[in-house]
């Protein structure tokens, strides 16, 4: 795998910064190890900053990852603010619906400051 995760712990909430390529496997793993890390350290709201370079994943791959991801973690998060850095396009607001509609409750944002402001009001 050619990815990296930091997990940086906040007083409400995880803030997860990955980084490395940008392929199915990566995206795949690295969402299974969030998941792990907040089941151990009891925390189940959480800002994902992904920062992968390469190139975008296709709309059936994003839907596999979202679908398969929600099965796992089904009524597991309260908040999950996810910022992809190098998105473009419309893609991460169909992965935000995927996962909404299978109850995971994830709300997707252009920049990671508008996600914490969301993920600390949502908080209090």
């Amino acid at each position: 795998m050619s990815y990296q995760l930091q997990i940086i712990e906040k007083p409400t909430y995880l803030h997860a910064i990955v980084t490395g390529s940008n392929t199915l496997e990566n995206v795949t793993a690295y969402l299974q190890e969030l998941t792990r890390e907040c089941e151990a350290r009891q925390c189940y709201n959480v800002l994902v900053e992904e920062n992968l370079t390469g190139r975008r994943l296709e709309t059936w791959d994003v839907y596999q990852v979202a679908a398969e991801g929600s099965a796992h973690a089904r009524g597991l998060f309260k908040a999950v603010a996810f910022v992809d850095v190098n998105a473009s396009g419309e893609l991460m607001k169909f992965a935000e619906t995927v996962a909404n509609n299978r109850g995971v409750p994830l709300t997707v944002f252009a920049t990671v400051a508008e996600a914490e402001k969301w993920l600390t009001g949502k908080l209090r």
